[in-house]
C-alpha cells in the first residue's frame, strides 16, 4: 500500500514510521540489556535460527547483498536487516530481497508497541535501532529459513549482537567511529569481533594488528574455526571494468571456477569470497546457487552509474573513500571529475579527504542531505576543510545540477561522502 494507509490496528505507516524515528531523541544506547529484555517479552522469536551476523568497517552491505543472494538462489526464504537504508526506511527490513511493506510495518509496530511497556518500565526508552531490530527479528524469524543480519555500529554492544546465528563475518577493520569504538585499528578489531559466539564459524577480510584481534577473540570464545581471505579462502579475480569481474574462489572442502560478479569495484571479488565461503559454512551453497547468486546479487549505492557519466558510491571513510578512488582512477582514465559531496558529523574528514585528493577532482560541490537533519556538517563547514576549489549549495539538486554544469560534455560528476546524500539524489535521478 502507499500513502497514509490504516493498517487494521490502526496506526498508519507515517505515525508508525514517526514512532520508530522519534525514538532518535533517545540517542545512542550502547548495550544489550534493553534488547534482551525486549526478547524475553517477544518470547524469544530469534532462537534457532541460522544465518550470518557481519560486521566490519566496509564491505558489510556488499558482502550482505551476495550472501542472501546465494541464499535465496539455493532456494531458502531470507531475512535481511541493511543499515542504514538507501531510499526508504522500509528496506531496512527484507524478505527474500523485497523490502516490508508500508501496510506489514505498520501493524508490526502496532503489535510490537505495548510489548515493550514493561521494558520501558524496568531499563527506560528504547532507542530507534533496538526497536528497529527488534521489529525485523520479530517479523522475519518466523517466515525466513535464514537471516543475514548487517551490524549497526561496532558489535560487542550492538543490538544485533543478541543474536547467535552460526557464522560471524568480519568484512575488515579500519578507522572509523573512533569516537565510540576506540582510536585504533587495534581497538575497533576488539569491538566488531566481539560478535563471535562459541560454536561460530568465523569468516573475515581483516588484516595486520585487526586479524590477530580477532583471531585471539575466536579462540578465547571456542569459536568452531576461522577462515581468513588470504589464507584458507582465496579469490582470484579478472577485472572487467564497467562490466564487473570474474572470479574464482576456494575454501575449505569447496571451489568454484568462473563466478561473475556485475558490481563494480576491485573491492568486490573479495567481498563475494567472504559470502560464498558463509554460503558453505552454512552448508547451503551448492555450485548452482553460488554461480547464480553472486551473479545476481545488486547493491544499489555502490559505485553504481545512475545516468549518463553520473557516479554515486557512499564512501563515508578512509578506506571506502582509498577503495572507490582505487577503482574510478581505473574506470574513468584520467577523465576530469567534479565530486558532490556530502558528510555526516560523526566522520574524520581530514582522513576521508586525504584520499579524495588522490582523485584529483576538478572542483567539489559542497551540499548537506535534508534527510541527515542535525547530524549533517553544513556546506560552509565542509569548504573551509577542503584545500582545493569548490562551491557551496544548500539544495543538494542545484549541487548536482551545478556538477553536472561544471564537468561538461567530458567530465563525470561523482556524488559520495553520506549515504543520505547519495539516496536522495540517486532517487531524483533514477525515478
Amino acid at each position: 500500500m502507499s500513502g497514509g494507509g490504516r493498517a487494521q490496528t490502526g496506526l498508519t505507516f507515517e505515525q508508525a514510521l514517526a514512532y520508530v524515528t522519534g525514538l532518535g531523541r533517545f540517542g545512542m544506547k550502547l548495550g544489550l540489556d534493553r534488547m534482551r529484555a525486549i526478547l524475553d517479552e517477544l518470547g524469544h522469536p530469534e532462537r534457532g535460527h541460522r544465518g550470518a551476523l557481519i560486521a566490519g568497517t566496509n564491505g558489510k552491505g556488499s558482502t550482505s547483498a551476495y550472501l542472501e543472494s546465494i541464499l535465496r538462489a539455493a532456494g531458502l526464504r531470507t531475512g535481511m536487516t541493511p543499515s542504514p537504508h538507501l531510499s526508504s526506511y522500509l528496506e531496512r527490513v527484507q524478505l527474500d530481497g523485497r523490502p516490508i511493506s508500508e501496510a506489514t510495518f505498520a501493524q508490526a509496530v502496532a503489535e510490537l508497541r505495548p510489548r515493550l511497556e514493561p521494558v520501558v518500565a524496568r531499563l527506560g526508552e528504547p532507542t530507534e535501532f533496538e526497536v528497529l531490530i527488534a521489529l525485523a527479528i520479530s517479523w522475519l524469524a518466523p517466515r525466513a529459513d535464514r537471516l543475514v543480519i548487517e551490524v549497526g555500529m561496532g558489535g560487542r554492544l550492538d543490538s544485533t549482537n543478541v543474536l547467535d546465528l552460526g557464522v560471524a563475518i568480519v568484512t575488515n577493520v579500519t578507522l572509523d567511529h573512533r569516537k565510540h569504538l576506540g582510536s585504533t585499528a587495534r581497538a575497533i578489531a576488539g569491538e566488531k569481533a566481539g560478535i563471535i559466539k562459541a560454536g561460530n564459524v568465523v569468516v573475515t577480510g581483516a588484516s595486520g594488528a585487526a586479524l590477530s584481534v580477532v583471531e585471539r577473540a575466536a579462540g578465547a570464545m571456542g569459536a568452531a574455526d576461522v577462515w581468513r581471505l588470504g589464507r584458507e579462502i582465496t579469490v582470484r579475480a579478472r577485472w572487467h571494468g564497467w562490466e564487473g569481474s570474474s572470479l574464482d574462489v576456494s575454501g575449505p572442502g569447496f571451489s568454484h571456477r568462473g563466478l561473475r560478479t556485475r558490481m563494480v569495484g576491485s573491492f568486490q571479488p573479495g567481498n563475494a569470497a567472504l559470502a560464498v565461503a558463509a554460503a558453505h559454512a552454512l552448508g547451503d551453497a551448492t555450485a548452482a546457487a553460488v554461480r547464480e547468486g553472486v551473479e545476481s546479487a545488486r547493491w544499489p549505492g555502490r559505485l553504481e552509474l545512475v545516468a549518463e557519466r553520473v557516479l554515486v558510491d557512499g564512501a563515508h571513510n578512509q578506506d571506502g573513500m582509498r577503495q572507490l578512488v582505487r577503482s574510478l582512477r581505473r574506470l574513468l582514465e584520467g577523465a576530469p571529475v567534479v565530486v558532490v559531496f556530502g558528510a555526516m558529523a560523526d566522520k574524520d574528514l581530514s582522513l576521508v579527504f586525504e584520499q579524495m585528493r588522490r582523485l584529483g577532482p576538478e572542483r567539489v560541490v559542497f551540499t548537506a542531505a535534508p534527510s541527515a537533519g542535525e547530524r549533517a556538517v553544513r556546506p560552509a563547514a565542509l569548504a573551509a576543510a577542503w584545500d582545493g576549489p569548490s562551491e557551496e549549495r544548500v539544495d543538494p539538486a542545484e549541487a548536482l545540477a551545478r556538477a553536472r554544469e561544471l564537468a561538461g560534455a567530458d567530465g563525470w560528476v561523482l556524488v559520495t561522502g553520506s549515504l543520505y546524500l547519495v539516496g536522495e539524489l540517486r532517487e531524483a535521478v533514477v525515478s
